[in-house]
């Protein structure tokens, strides 16, 4: 513990928390709060759920029940604010490192919420002691250590409003998840739709006459055709074939894709011509 919660830096959430301290207007009783805290008067401090219990010992024998709490998110609340969260990466990564995102309070505020108390009236607290005031010293002496708690793990602050360290972490996963598998899905659903849908029975009719500019015919290159290139299609029957035929069942086929392979480019070559007539 040290004795002076001004005296060194700390993260800034930390701070926003002891600033929160600093604005009690009863002075005197926070030094005597401070004092608790650095002289071990908290003898034990737990995290059981969304509310902070500590012993506190006084001018009793018995140590003094303290409990401290904050207004809990309601379900659809937190829905909203890790809903936010899981949109950038950044907010993951810092607080996966165990570090508040520098902007965390934005996407509080963007939904209408607070992560941080405005006052530290908003803070609920109770204790055993017999000072009916609030804050009496021993609830001030668990605000300082809070503040060395919120320095350890940020989530405390999480928890306190409703939700853990693991319930959060793992919505955002499970968010972040989701969104890639549904941007993957729409993905391959985009580009699995042909740009222009194929119809078997208009592939070979085409109505429309061709730009003439468009229209340039040349003599092909050399008498290789596509069927020269695909090579004698294999028959079944070639090879019980009688041995005494000539020909074989499948140089008749390509025989008769030749001549229809001429007669198709020659027509398309005479079509071409005729364009703009």
């Amino acid at each position: 513990m040290v004795d002076n919660y001004t005296e060194i830096s700390r993260e800034w959430w930390v701070e926003q928390w002891l600033g929160l301290l600093d604005s009690y207007r009863f002075k005197k009783r926070l030094e005597r709060a401070r004092v608790y805290a650095r002289e071990g008067n908290v003898r034990s401090i737990e995290f059981p759920g969304q509310k902070v219990f500590a012993r506190v010992q006084g001018t009793e024998i018995e140590p003094y029940q303290v409990s401290i709490w904050l207004d809990s998110f309601s379900d659809e609340e937190w829905q909203y604010v890790i809903e936010t969260m899981s949109e950038k990466a950044i907010y993951s990564a810092k607080l996966l490192a165990g570090e508040m995102p520098a902007n965390i309070e934005k996407v509080f505020t963007a939904n209408g919420l607070s992560l941080f108390p405005f006052k530290l009236d908003d803070v609920r607290s109770k204790c055993s002691c017999p000072d009916k005031a609030v804050t009496c010293k021993h609830i001030g002496a668990v605000y300082y250590l809070l503040a060395d708690r919120f320095g350890e793990d940020p989530f405390v602050l999480f928890q306190l409003r409703g939700r853990t360290k693991e319930q959060i972490l793992e919505s955002i996963r499970q968010m972040r998840s989701r969104g890639a598998q549904e941007q993957k899905s729409g993905g391959e659903t985009q580009t699995s739709q042909p740009l222009y849908p194929l119809k078997i029975e208009h592939f070979w009719q085409y109505d429309e006459p061709l730009e003439s500019s468009l229209v340039v015919i040349v003599p092909p290159p050399s008498s290789e055709t596509v069927l020269n290139v695909l090579g004698t299609i294999p028959l079944a029957n070639d090879a019980t074939e009688n041995a005494d035929s000539k020909t074989a069942p499948s140089e008749t086929v390509m025989k008769y894709l030749d001549t229809v392979y001429q007669a198709v480019s020659q027509q398309a070559i005479v079509s071409a011509m005729k364009v703009g007539e």
